[in-house]
């Protein structure tokens, strides 16, 4: 596609970038910035600067907070001896839209997978475990999608936790095999939370 500014390209270029985004949807969405008052599209370009400058990690649990510690693990009012461990920010929005869970989350920021390069070291698995360890925390859920690599994760933890007296649990399979937790309807993701299962060790 021939585009009338270098300026105009380079922006579509970027749009583009972003993930379920194409050229085509990128062209239109640079042209309707273009429609848009100066103040307007500095505002947006401000908004979206300041949130990546400035935007943290939680200490404790590793969620997305505009503070050290996050809304949640500083609510005196959630359950702080029951921590969900979930893949991604995603994961906690989609539980905390069930409002079936009054815990505290451990965001592990990805899943073990050998062949994306992924291991254990690249994901907070060494913060949990001493988080449980320094803590009082009496059970830990996996909240993990039930896919492979959310399996031999959970399976990875379980043997870290084990010897440290807590309860391990799963999510009921109510959520169909391979499907990320974000997709899942609120109404099945409370129910799998609430029916949780205790999380079993399975040998050969």
């Amino acid at each position: 596609m021939d585009y009338p500014s270098l300026l105009l390209e380079k922006a579509v270029g970027e749009f583009a970038k972003l993930p379920g985004i194409g050229r085509k949807t990128a062209l239109r969405l640079v042209l309707h910035l273009l429609r848009q008052e100066t103040e307007c599209v500095d505002r947006f370009a401000d908004t979206l600067a300041k949130m990546r400058h400035e935007i943290k990690r939680c200490k404790v649990c590793h969620n997305i907070s505009d503070s050290d510690i996050c809304p949640i693990c500083s609510n005196s009012k959630r359950n702080h001896k029951i921590v969900c461990v979930v893949e991604d920010v995603q994961d906690v929005m989609a539980i905390e839209n069930t409002q079936q869970f009054d815990g505290l989350y451990h965001v592990l920021g990805g899943v073990i997978s050998p062949m994306d390069g992924i291991g254990p070291s690249d994901i907070e698995i060494d913060s949990l475990v001493e988080r449980v360890k320094e803590e009082d925390v009496e059970e830990v859920i996996f909240a993990l999608s039930p896919t492979m690599e959310g399996d031999t994760t959970n399976f990875y933890i379980s043997r870290r936790l084990s010897g440290i007296d807590v309860k391990l649990s799963v999510i009921a399979r109510g959520v169909s095999v391979g499907n990320e937790l974000e997709y899942t309807d609120e109404v099945t993701l409370g129910r799998s939370i609430l029916n949780r299962t205790a999380f079993e060790i399975k040998t050969e």
